[in-house]
């Protein structure tokens, strides 16, 4: 009796859609066209989580999985009651900030007057001084009061230097708020399918939490991985065939076209590698399939030939 084998050693373990990719791949291969495909990958999409950019409760949620979206259309909207109430308070601080300014204008231009009068006053008694018609003391007095208008002077345009500052504080702060209550309404920044929302209308959310996720899904990519031996045969803005299934032993082909060619190579991954494979060097491309229908998926396994047929889906 012949020995029973060993077990083989457990493989790590894969994410759901690696194990469903692996699986369907094997399927592809067996429907006729696998001997025949000159790579195998699944397809990806430009996928954007889009995130909250201030704190506050949620007023509005207005997408759900699967809705279509265009870009720019509002999605989310944020409570902006305490933003509101903020920008109030602000506009009373810059109220008052310029009734300050337009008061210590008021005072600059009545201390420069005074302050006139005093030079004039100080530099006739300095005449008259000199001539011998004016005592020292009348001199001195003279000169006192053009330093004490000059000094109030200093004063008042200090003063307005410190309004000034805080008047700028004030306009920053409520550039701020604005700033803030703009990012309270979300949108979406593509057009596309929502393909997860991670939150609700009511639940408070903070910056940078993911609020929901969307992708373009018209135009897909297919990740297949190509031999050394194979590289010489792609090159970029090549037309490919690829193949996904459409049912027991059938297969549907879509145009495709080769947009990127990975720079370095890596060994096979392990979701569409075979035993034998495990240790060969493959270099990743990236092929974008049109997708009008919306027949391909996200994760939907394919193989391509290098050789384009001109079919079309």
């Amino acid at each position: 009796m012949s020995p029973i084998p060993a077990p083989a050693p457990r493989a790590a373990a894969l994410p759901r859609r690696a194990i469903a990719g692996l699986a369907a791949l094997i399927l592809l291969a067996g429907c006729g066209g696998g001997d025949a495909a000159d790579a195998y990958g699944a397809f990806e999409a430009t996928e954007v989580v889009v995130a909250a950019q201030t704190t506050g409760p949620i007023a509005r949620l207005l997408v759900a999985e699967g809705d279509q979206v265009a870009a720019g259309a509002l999605a989310a909207v944020l409570d902006t009651t305490a933003l509101v109430l903020d920008r109030q308070q602000l506009a009373t601080q810059r109220a008052a900030t310029a009734a300050r300014l337009a008061e210590n204008a008021e005072q600059l231009r009545m201390l420069e007057a005074q302050r006139e009068i005093a030079q004039r006053g100080f530099d006739r008694t300095k005449r008259l001084a000199d001539q011998q018609a004016a005592t020292a003391q009348m001199l001195d007095q003279a000169e006192r009061d053009l330093r004490t208008v000059t000094a109030q002077l200093d004063a008042a345009r200090a003063q307005r230097r410190s309004i000034g500052l805080e008047a700028d504080a004030v306009e920053a702060r409520v550039a701020i708020s604005r700033d803030r209550v703009s990012r309270a309404t979300i949108t979406s920044p593509i057009a596309g399918t929502v393909l997860a929302t991670y939150a609700r209308a009511g639940e408070v959310v903070a910056p940078g939490q993911p609020l929901f996720k969307v992708a373009a899904l018209d135009t897909l990519e297919l990740r297949a991985y190509v031999s050394g031996a194979q590289l010489a045969s792609v090159r970029l803005g090549q037309r490919v065939d690829v193949h996904v299934s459409a049912g027991a032993d059938a297969l549907r082909t879509f145009a495709g076209t080769v947009t990127w060619i990975a720079s370095q190579s890596e060994f096979t991954p392990t979701p569409v590698q075979t035993r034998d494979e495990r240790t060969d060097l493959v270099y990743a491309v990236k092929v974008r399939v049109a997708n009008p229908g919306g027949v391909l998926k996200i994760g939907m396994p394919a193989d391509l030939t290098f050789t384009a047929s001109g079919t079309t889906p």
